[in-house]
């Protein structure tokens, strides 16, 4: 991916894990800070996890694209993403406070759940104002050992879980927990690169 052409590539993520995975696989592209209150992280009622994160991908998109224009900025495609952490249908967020945190770890503990990771790209089109949205959407499970009171104090003491879907990083000290893991392991920290490379296929064509 390293010769990619224009359109430019925008991200549509403030998450360093993110820019450093697109790092990785030599992809250049800009930080596009998006409008927070634009987009509303809420589940709609009987939505999937699964929907939710797709749709919350495409959402960070087009809403990327449009504030683009908005700004006047040079024309180029926008990456978007969103990854979630899920226990029996139940979408585990990012901790609000430490208590909160120590709830996810417990629930986690000792279980099997799954981290579902969207991408999405938005694309302009050549004639008047309309984009198309392409996407992928990878689904991984990752297995959590026994956690001890002790071990999850002192995770909680790092202060890595916050800010964190299901309250951990698996690159981070949290890579430890893990027993298994079935799936995308770029996915898990926030950027499925196999699917996302997929989709910038179609900047270079």
């Amino acid at each position: 991916m390293s010769d990619l052409r224009a359109p430019a590539l925008y991200l549509a993520s403030q998450s360093p894990r993110r820019q450093a995975l697109l790092t990785q696989i030599a992809v250049p592209f800009a930080v596009l800070t998006l409008d927070e209150d634009a987009i509303a992280e809420i589940p709609q009622p009987d939505e999937t996890p699964a929907a939710y994160v797709r749709r919350m991908a495409r959402a960070k998109a087009i809403i990327g694209m449009r504030q683009l224009r908005q700004r006047q900025l040079p024309t180029g495609a926008v990456l978007g993403a969103d990854t979630e952490v899920v226990l029996a249908g139940r979408v585990f967020g990012k901790p609000q406070d430490r208590q909160d945190a120590a709830a996810m770890l417990r629930a986690l503990s000792g279980k099997t759940h799954e981290v579902i990771s969207a991408v999405a790209l938005c694309l302009p089109l050549r004639k008047g104002r309309a984009v198309s949205v392409i996407d992928r959407t990878v689904v991984s499970r990752v297995t959590f050992k026994a956690l001890r009171d002790e071990e999850m104090e002192r995770y909680l003491d790092s202060g890595e879980p916050f800010g964190k879907a299901g309250a951990y990083a698996i690159q981070g000290h949290a890579g430890a927990f893990v027993t298994h893991l079935d799936g995308s392991y770029s996915g898990v920290v926030g950027l499925p690169l196999f699917e996302t490379a997929q989709l910038l296929e179609r900047l270079a064509a």
